[in-house]
């Protein structure tokens, strides 16, 4: 088993493999807004993706960096970046949902599906490509 202070980048490892499968996403949700909706929707799909591509990296290596420094801070900083990213989000939903632009509803799917990716790649590398290098 490979101790996390013998491998300092261990932390950001999973980042290219979550990253690459997002813009495979990010492509995919454009092509299904574009055929779905027209450019609008293709181009509030992608941002959706997008969104969550940066808030979670953001978050990935934020939470790395701290725990470089000092483990204590991951609490309050993760807790801290929650409450940041959703007050934004939330913020810039309600910014968007005022102009009326009709890529609004392809934004939030883009949001879901851009989670729901990025949780199951993770899970996916942490039981697979993780687990089989901590075995070694």
């Amino acid at each position: 088993m490979v101790e996390p202070d013998s491998d300092r980048r261990w932390r950001l490892r999973h980042l290219p493999v979550l990253l690459g499968a997002s813009v495979a996403l990010a492509v995919v949700a454009a092509v299904v807004g574009a055929v779905a909706g027209g450019a609008t929707a293709a181009v509030g799909a992608a941002v959706g993706v997008g969104v969550t591509v940066l808030s979670y990296t953001l978050t990935t290596v934020v939470l790395a960096r701290a725990d470089q420094v000092n483990p204590q801070l991951l609490l309050p900083l993760g807790v801290g970046l929650y409450v940041l990213k959703f007050s934004l989000l939330g913020g810039v939903l309600v910014a968007v949902a005022s102009t009326g632009w009709a890529g609004l509803i392809p934004l939030c799917l883009g949001i879901v599906a851009g989670v729901a990716v990025w949780t199951a790649v993770h899970i996916w590398w942490l039981t697979t490509v993780h687990a089989r290098r901590a075995h070694r």
